[in-house]
């Protein structure tokens, strides 16, 4: 029996785990890493190599905000796949969002 709280995950999604963080991130920037891992459907460590990924290659910055991390869009930067180029993160958060 699933809980009020718990998250229904299906087997396959149309964006990655890593557009998911994204969202998340995009719709609060202040969310614990285990609490993106909940929404998400994913593994503490799992986000941790997702926001890893993400920071390397400039899509996200963390900011220490006392004991938690404050994290930040690059909204500008375009998407990696050849069909994405031309378009920017700030595009699909645009399109998916609440």
């Amino acid at each position: 029996m699933m809980m009020d709280d718990e998250l229904s995950v299906p087997g396959w999604t149309f964006l990655t785990n890593h557009a998911h963080v994204m969202v998340a991130i995009s719709r609060d920037p202040e969310l614990r890493q285990r609490d993106i891992a909940h929404v998400v459907g994913i593994t503490p460590g799992a986000v941790v190599r997702i926001l890893h990924d993400l920071e390397q290659n400039g899509y996200v910055t963390a900011e220490r905000v006392g004991r938690r991390n404050r994290y930040h869009l690059n909204t500008e930067i375009r998407l990696r796949h050849p069909l994405e180029a031309d378009h920017t993160v700030g595009e699909l958060i645009a399109s998916i969002a609440d």
